[in-house]
């Protein structure tokens, strides 16, 4: 008999460190602890998009937009009874869904439906043709960066008007998850394509979500509008969303103070907390409704190594790299001392992720110790020096190259992409007057918290749905 993997032994083996830094959620009074009423407008900072094709660009400024407009066939549930970090799957399109086998998925999908009532599509009824042209251009879109999500997906067949059949090549225990992201696999009418050539205008953006696009003014702002005909009755409660198209963080700042903005101004709603230590006694006097609560992001960044190529494909250079990185440090130095320690999955996923004591052998690692790291450093054969410039001033956002003595392995610091997993990476802060060396470690900090909502139908992002709520953190 075969010995079995148990996700315990799993993540004991896993081992990179991380730090977390604790999202703030601030916001009005709790959204469940009132009743919902229909009407106002939400009013937010997000960003102009290069265009509005979300086969052609992997960009969030357009795929964020989309999740106003359009619906997609799985959601991640959302509301106050949801715990942040938790990602259970419900139907959006989809009013059930089977597995009949490991690699076979069967879509019931809602009755009755109705694309929005806007040329070229007219308020049509959606059916299961819709689902099979949406995944057949995903996979078949040059432009389409996000393609290798549906990498396992062999074909799509429309079993009746309100049932798609998906067979896989092979299992992919992904693949729910994969056809519940927000940012990539909206269900899209063939209409518009044919209408437009793509879905790169405005126009083109007609969907079956819970909010219709009436304007868009580059470089200024759009208007969405309520769908009286959305397929969730007597929802979205929110009448209008207006966005606000602003690159200047200073004027970001006062206008959130003056109460122009619902949520914070950073990406997903929240806020840094180097801005917001500076602001939040200011809002009491302005804003005194908001109200804060704090929790661990499931957000991680990544410092990423090279183990094929020297020093990283040696064991001991990676475990003296972190044991010489003070992972504390770091947060007090950049989130106000606001965070938890993460192993391999961040603690926030509640369901997976095991407390760094309970890691075994390799727990070891994971602790601040300069002087064995400098030990075992030395002991190595051709020990080099690896430094990379990380002032402790700001919020690391923007990169800066880290790299060895050694010739052969330089680190890319950048965010890295599916096809450049295996390169070191890092970032640092927007300030880069300092010059004060950190070594190089293997670093994971996360940055935004997930907010939840009473209104199931508020969906900005994949990691927030409020009515009422303003998430506030450091972003790392």
């Amino acid at each position: 008999m075969s010995a079995r993997l148990s996700r315990r032994d799993l993540l004991k083996a896993g081992g990179a460190l991380a730090a977390s830094s604790a999202g703030m959620q601030v916001g009005l009074p709790r959204a469940h602890a009132q009743t919902p009423k229909r009407g106002g407008t939400i009013s937010l900072r997000l960003w102009d998009p290069p265009h509005f094709d979300l086969h052609q660009t992997i960009s969030y400024k357009t795929n964020i937009l989309h999740t106003f407009t359009h619906s997609r066939l799985l959601k991640y549930k959302a509301g106050p009874g949801v715990q942040p970090g938790s990602f259970i799957l419900e139907g959006d399109l989809a009013e059930s869904w089977t597995q009949p086998a490991e690699t076979t998925y069967v879509f019931k999908l809602r009755k009755g439906v109705r694309w929005h009532a806007k040329p070229p599509v007219n308020g049509r009824e959606f059916t299961a043709d819709d689902v099979k042209y949406t995944f057949d251009r995903f996979v078949n879109e040059k432009g389409n960066a996000y393609r290798s999500m549906m990498a396992a997906l062999e074909k799509v067949e429309v079993v009746d008007k309100y049932t798609v059949k998906m067979t896989l090549k092979e299992p992919y225990v992904w693949f729910l998850d994969m056809v519940a992201n927000p940012m990539a696999l909206a269900i899209i009418p063939k209409e518009a394509v044919e209408k437009f050539g793509d879905l790169k205008k405005p126009e083109a953006m007609v969907g079956t979500g819970p909010w219709m696009l009436d304007s868009y003014r580059p470089n200024v702002g759009l208007t969405f509008v309520r769908n009286p005909a959305y397929f969730l009755a007597g929802l979205p409660y929110i009448d209008k969303v207006e966005v606000t198209v602003d690159e200047d963080n200073a004027s970001r700042m006062a206008a959130f103070i003056a109460g122009k903005y619902d949520l914070g101004w950073e990406a997903s709603g929240t806020i840094n907390r180097v801005d917001w230590v500076q602001i939040k006694d200011t809002l009491k006097q302005r804003r005194p409704k908001i109200q804060s609560l704090e929790f661990a992001s499931n957000q991680m960044s990544h410092i990423y190594m090279r183990t094929d190529k020297p020093p990283f494909n040696d064991v001991r250079v990676r475990r003296a790299i972190s044991l010489a990185f003070d992972r504390q440090g770091l947060l007090d130095a950049v989130a106000e001392g606001v965070g938890v320690l993460n192993p391999a999955v961040p603690l926030a996923l509640k369901d997976w992720a095991l407390p760094v004591d309970q890691l075994g052998e390799g727990a070891q690692f994971y602790k601040f110790d300069p002087a064995r790291a400098s030990s075992r450093r030395r002991a190595m054969p051709t020990a080099s020096p690896l430094r990379c410039p990380m002032p402790p001033t700001a919020r690391l956002s923007r990169s800066t190259p880290c790299s060895s003595s050694s010739s052969t392995s330089k680190t890319s610091a950048s965010t890295p992409s599916p096809s450049s997993r295996n390169t070191a990476h890092t970032s640092a802060p927007p300030s880069t007057a300092s010059t004060s060396p950190w070594p190089l470690a293997p670093r994971r900090l996360s940055s935004i918290p997930t907010t939840t909502s009473s209104d199931p139908t508020w969906r900005a992002s994949s990691r927030i749905r409020a009515t009422s709520t303003i998430p506030c953190s450091a972003t790392c």
